[in-house]
């Protein structure tokens, strides 16, 4: 976490009504030297000012076309510190990218340090030496620049919950460099073990947890705080998919249990649709009738019919966004379970935060700009590309996870 100086008093004793003035006024005043924009998860009063909305990745690439529509000399991203580095890469040189409060981080992006990686790749090859063993690395986009740039040197890709299915394949068939016969590869996937546990799943691997005595499971958990991931070396030359032993603060908070629950809840009334993002657990995403990404779970929403019922397991503030327009049109939507499923660092990102960069900006001053080092920059740029190279056209990322048709989702 960046440290992040203490606001000036005047803002924080201003009224909600006044910030949000203030704030239109700096956003007329700069026009379209300016662009702001809000991740899905941020709150209301904030979502309010963003001149586009989408997940991290989308709304990066976003930016960087609409800047350059624009001319925008600025760009205000109201999310957390990866999603800001994100945007640097991936917009041209002349564009300032400006996080509000630098404090605002990720604790999933955070569990996955360059120098860890680093040692986790040297111990690997030295377990796998001498093996026809090939490690490609997998960064989901949820991640620093710099594990970024670590897995575009080491011929990896990153991915997100849309298209980390596609990636994957383009992994297993060699990445870049074709399969040598007899070669094999293993996947190192970094930093969230659940999404990266439930895609090895759907690609048909057996993981920790469904393996039974005498078929031994094909994912493994590295752990990079302990000697070479808490893993032996036969253990290491076994699996076909390591994961990184981080997950998201928000979906981790989604139980099984909750899936029963709301299930009971409604079996008198009709019945209800549990849809839950791929960065819940393994048991929850079996339990659910249908995981997507966060676009997929918009959309789905968007285009259900009318009288139907959904229980959404993702960060609140969207799911409730989702719920009011859905209401509209007689769809019924509630959060999964009513834990405090909430991404708290994203909230550091207020409207006082905002209108205290926006005034600097206008006054001549660069507050809070999140650049990459140039050789950072340019390997994180070739893991994004790879991605989109090979990824295809946009996908909806919609994974069916029951056995019993209860749900027909799939795009």
């Amino acid at each position: 976490m960046l440290w992040q100086p203490a606001l000036p008093d005047s803002y924080l004793h201003m009224s909600d009504a006044d910030l949000a003035a203030g704030i239109r006024a700096r956003k007329r005043e700069l026009g379209n030297r300016l662009l702001i924009l809000g991740h899905h998860y941020q709150q209301d009063d904030v979502v309010q000012h963003a001149d586009l909305t989408g997940d991290s990745l989308k709304l990066s690439q976003m930016a960087a076309e609409e800047a350059e529509r624009r001319g925008s000399e600025w760009i205000v991203f109201c999310g957390v510190h990866f999603m800001a580095e994100t945007a640097d890469v991936l917009t041209s040189e002349h564009v300032k990218v400006v996080l509000p409060d630098l404090s605002a981080g990720c604790s999933m992006a955070d569990m996955a340090h360059y120098d860890e990686a680093v040692d986790a790749w040297d111990a690997i090859e030295r377990a796998t030496k001498g093996s026809q063993a090939r490690v490609v690395p997998i960064t989901y986009v949820n991640s620093s620049a710099a594990i970024k740039a670590f897995v575009g040197s080491k011929g990896g890709a990153c991915c997100t919950s849309s298209n980390a299915s596609q990636v994957f394949d383009w992994a297993l068939a060699g990445g870049d460099t074709p399969l040598a016969k007899g070669e094999e590869v293993k996947i190192l996937f970094l930093p969230d073990q659940h999404l990266g546990r439930n895609t090895a799943k759907r690609k048909g691997f057996v993981t920790e947890f469904d393996a039974r005595p005498g078929a031994p499971a094909q994912t493994a958990l590295w752990n990079p705080k302990k000697d070479q991931g808490g893993l032996t070396d036969a253990e290491i030359r076994a699996a076909r998919v390591l994961l990184w032993a981080g997950h998201c603060s928000v979906h981790k908070m989604f139980r099984p249990e909750h899936v029963d629950q709301v299930r009971a809840e409604f079996a008198d009334r009709g019945g209800i649709t549990v849809m839950v993002h791929p960065e819940c657990s393994q048991d929850v995403v079996d339990a659910a009738d249908v995981s997507g990404s966060t676009e997929h779970i918009i959309q789905t929403i968007e285009r259900a019919q009318p009288g139907s019922r959904w229980a959404v397991g993702t960060e609140i503030h969207l799911v409730n966004r989702i719920a009011q327009a859905a209401a509209k049109r007689d769809v019924f939507v509630r959060i999964l379970s009513d834990c405090q499923c909430l991404c708290t660092t994203m909230y550091r990102i207020d409207q006082q935060h905002l209108l205290w960069v926006l005034d600097g900006i206008a006054e001549g001053r660069s507050p809070n700009v999140v650049r990459v080092h140039p050789e950072a920059r340019a390997l994180a740029r070739v893991a994004l590309q790879r991605m989109l190279r090979h990824s295809g056209a946009a996908q909806t990322g919609a994974v069916p996870t029951r056995t019993d048709g209860s749900a027909a989702l799939v795009d």
